[in-house]
């Protein structure tokens, strides 16, 4: 069967030479008679596969190396309280922007342990737009600023970063990691769930600036604290083995690629696409105001619940798997990561021609 374009929020697409890669290795990872999911962590085999993906990953990003990375489980959610049980330790206050559902959540998870100031917010519309911030809407005695970079359900995403002058900025970078370069020394710490551009579920990579590290609250479990996992080389315990191995195999894809600033062509350019027919159809809508728009996640409805439920059974039956939006702004949402190919989203907006031509 050939394989299908899988526009999943996710678990997402994952480059086809990666899967073919780990698909080669599976049995017998590189003569070791055995596969990296069952090699100990400890083995020097491993050890060299863990090192390499955080050397792929410092130079795709141009990490700085006043910064730690660290590869942990949990997901991007833990980080909502990772976060705060680390850097909330001075004045235990934080500024937050409220820009969707995973913003929510991380405010109200880091209520838990200190006091939660939020500065904006743009749920006043079901969250369609990024609120506008000026320096001196943020607390200079906050231990640090959280912002959402990019809001996987809504579409919306941050196209200037906020100035929190000496604050350090946190970002959960989940949805929009590696798809467009970003200047790592303007972020104290970047937390991000693999399963959008980095590999499968299961790993969530965390940058953090040193100076950050080791002052977590008193009360802070061992597992939760950044010092534990940066002084184990992220192995206190048993890490996600393959999934780093796979995020390991994506991160060298991107360097064959021309890196991440060559991915941020083309995905600018597939988004560009998207709402181009979005904004000239008579059928189809956008969601988000146009200044705010993702380059990952485009979120659109048609003019009734019908429409959409067809559009989104027709597509399925031509290969256009997981258009269906998010229950809170429904509709449907093509979340075009980095390894959907130009192709799926070029033959994704003729599809959205011919079904605008037969339902006028």
């Amino acid at each position: 069967m050939p394989r299908k374009y899988n526009f999943s929020a996710g678990p997402s697409i994952l480059p086809e030479p990666v899967l073919q890669k780990a698909a080669s290795e599976l049995v017998d990872y590189r003569g070791q008679g055995m596969s990296v999911m069952e090699m100990s962590h400890r083995s020097p085999e491993y050890k060299s596969i863990i090192e390499g993906a955080e050397a792929s990953l410092r130079e795709i990003m141009a990490i700085p190396a006043n910064y730690y990375v660290l590869f942990v489980q949990g997901g991007a959610q833990s980080q909502f309280a990772m976060v705060a049980l680390n850097l909330m330790h001075k004045h235990k206050k934080a500024d937050y922007l409220n820009t969707g559902q995973w913003s929510k959540k991380a405010i109200a998870e880091a209520k838990r342990y200190g006091t939660v100031n939020v500065v904006a917010s743009s749920e006043d519309t079901t969250f369609t737009y990024i609120p506008q911030t000026t320096a001196d809407m943020f607390d200079p005695q906050a231990d640090y600023v959280h912002i959402t970079t990019n809001n996987t359900i809504y579409g919306t995403c941050f196209k200037s970063l906020p100035e929190t002058g000496d604050v350090p900025l946190v970002a959960d970078m989940s949805s929009n990691i590696l798809s467009e370069r970003m200047d790592v020394s303007k972020f104290g710490l970047i937390y991000a769930g693999a399963q959008k551009n980095i590999g499968p579920a299961g790993v969530t990579v965390v940058i953090v600036r040193k100076d950050l590290v080791g002052n977590a609250l008193d009360f802070c479990p061992t597992m939760f604290n950044y010092q534990t996992h940066a002084d184990a080389g992220s192995m206190y315990n048993t890490p996600p083995t393959y999934g780093i191995y796979m995020a390991g195999l994506v991160f060298e894809w991107i360097k064959e690629l021309g890196g991440v600033s060559a991915l941020e062509m083309v995905n600018k350019r597939k988004a560009a696409a998207v709402y181009e027919f979005l904004d000239n159809s008579e059928l189809f809508s956008g969601t988000v105001v146009a200044g705010d728009r993702s380059i990952m996640n485009v979120p659109f409805i048609l003019p009734t619940d019908e429409l959409n439920a067809k559009f989104i059974a027709e597509a399925k039956e031509l290969g256009f798997v997981n258009l269906k939006g998010h229950r809170t702004v429904g509709g449907m949402r093509a979340s075009i990561y980095n390894a959907m190919p130009e192709e799926g989203v070029m033959k994704l907006i003729a599809f959205m021609k011919q079904f605008e031509t037969d339902n006028r």
